[in-house]
């Protein structure tokens, strides 16, 4: 699913008027129908007090629209204009005129030094003043305005985005953002609604068709996509009837060092389990009798060193190779990765040491082979490309260091995003649960065994990170969040994978809506 930037969304909303031949207002009166219909749908005709307070702006007229017709449907309605400036866009006037045709009790004006209204927790407040549009700190007293709705404990509703929040950059003051409890926004969903620093600004989201011009929708490139499972069931490729192991990879898995065999057992189950033909796992001497008891089902080549990968050597070529996990940093380790990166083919997966000794040692990044993906965690990443003033700086630093090395970047964490070059990828499955030791070896593990089978690195990451999170998803309801282990995303793998052909009761086509508690690993 897209993800339009502020100005493409402006570009959509005049081009679905020109070529539906409507007038702006039109396509308001759409939009505050649709909030109007998801209301009453689940409110019922209940006698609940709703406060709407609408800006002056276009987000204004949308709960103007709103308003009118919860009126007119006997709902209990107080409206309120928010009166931050003197300027009135168009479409708001013609709804301001409108909803004084239905009401003898017009919207009462709000501005600075005037109290406030009474809410109670049981109420609705409906935010409607800020739009996409905002590009200012909002001023002190509506500032004031947004803490009384925080106070109220009532449930707030956003129209389209939560007001205070930035389309395109970071928020100066978390006091001047409405805490939305859910945000019915248009078109499409909004970039800061997956981001660290502004998703906890709306607790859900639900996207409302108001009719966007088809083309547009379409054809329109974007920076980001969202990666759920329509997008990901494009990507799967199915079996042949006829098919042996040999169609489906030799995946290689690099890593562990003594007290650390662990992460390479995680790994290499993981690439079985995401259907790599065969694995094989390189680890030092220590390692080898923990991987034959523990993978039986893959292959084990040793180092000659018993507690430390020294020397990276086999005598095969191996489809896809992970490296990194539990590797350790070892002076041998290093010597040893450098000369693997020096002769390495085959397209690679570097996760944890692998991408602590590409910190330390900032020359073997132009040993990278093209399209490698990289999977740091937020600690690692800092390692990788430095610090970051907020989470748009922190993308602005991945995209540029992966259009300099032409690598993929898996970044982990509640939204886990794939960034390539200007691209940027963001997964919609998993939970607090991933927040364990051993799940980024697992993903590791899944994307070589993707890539194994010969899934471009790219999609293998897209993939990977969706099969990860889904498996996960499917694990928390058997287990709960704080008892899921790494093992667990591996045995719940096969049923992400079939999950994938399950078709959702009473769909939806023209709504996508946000799954709780989403996190990565």
């Amino acid at each position: 699913m897209k993800l339009f930037s502020r100005e493409q969304i402006y570009t959509g909303d005049k081009l679905t008027v020109e070529r539906q031949k409507i007038t702006s207002a039109d396509l308001m009166e759409r939009a505050g129908t649709q909030l109007f219909n998801w209301m009453h749908l689940r409110m019922q005709g209940a006698q609940v007090p709703v406060h709407i307070f609408c800006g002056i702006g276009n987000n204004g007229g949308d709960g103007l629209v709103l308003g009118r017709h919860l009126i007119t449907h006997g709902y209990q309605v107080n409206t309120y204009i928010v009166n931050y400036s003197d300027k009135r866009s168009k479409d708001f006037l013609i709804n301001y005129d409108r909803i004084k045709t239905v009401s003898k009790d017009w919207p009462i004006l709000l501005k600075k030094g005037k109290a406030f209204p009474e809410i109670h927790p049981d109420d609705i407040i409906v935010d409607a003043v800020f739009g996409i549009g905002l590009n200012r700190p909002v001023d002190d007293w509506v500032k004031t305005l947004f803490q009384h709705f925080k106070t109220s404990k009532a449930f707030t509703l956003s129209i389209d985005i939560p007001s205070g929040l930035y389309m395109e950059k970071p928020i100066e003051d978390p006091d001047g953002v409405v805490q939305a409890g859910y945000t019915l926004t248009f078109a499409a969903p909004k970039l800061v609604f997956f981001l660290p620093e502004t998703a906890k600004y709306t607790v859900q989201w639900e996207v409302l068709d108001i009719g966007f011009d088809t083309e547009f929708l379409q054809s329109t490139e974007v920076e980001a996509e969202l990666i759920g499972k329509h997008e990901v069931l494009t990507l799967y490729k199915p079996r042949d009837r006829y098919a042996h192991k040999g169609h489906f990879g030799h995946g290689l898995i690099i890593g562990g060092s003594y007290g650390k065999i662990g992460a390479v057992v995680l790994s290499a189950r993981a690439a079985l389990s995401a259907g790599a033909g065969l694995v094989t796992a390189f680890v030092p001497r220590c390692g080898y009798h923990t991987l034959q008891s523990a993978v039986p089902e893959a292959m084990v080549i040793t180092d000659k060193d018993e507690e430390n990968i020294s020397s990276i050597a086999y005598e095969f070529n191996p489809t896809a190779i992970g490296i990194g996990i539990g590797m350790g940093i070892h002076d041998a380790t290093v010597n040893a990765f450098e000369a693997f990166l020096k002769s390495n083919v085959a397209p690679l997966v570097i996760d944890a040491d692998g991408l602590n000794i590409l910190s330390q040692k900032r020359a073997l990044l132009k040993l990278l082979p093209e399209h490698c993906v990289l999977t740091p965690h937020p600690r690692e990443l800092e390692r990788l490309i430095g610090p970051w003033t907020d989470d748009f700086d922190k993308l602005q630093k991945v995209k540029a260091f992966s259009k300099k090395y032409s690598c993929i970047v898996v970044i982990k964490g509640a939204h886990t995003v794939t960034v390539f070059k200007e691209k940027l990828y963001i997964n919609t499955t998993g939970n607090p649960g991933l927040a364990t030791a051993g799940s980024g070896d697992v993903l590791t593990g899944i994307i070589a065994g993707l890539m194994a089978q010969r899934y471009d690195p790219l999609t293998a990451s897209m993939f990977g990170v969706y099969l990860h999170g889904k498996s996960a998803d499917i694990a928390v309801e058997d287990f709960g969040y704080q008892s899921i282990m790494a093992g667990h995303v591996i045995d719940y793998l096969g049923k992400a994978f079939l999950d994938l052909f399950k078709i959702p009761e009473q769909a939806d086509p023209n709504r996508e809506t946000q799954a709780e508690d989403q996190n990565g690993s």
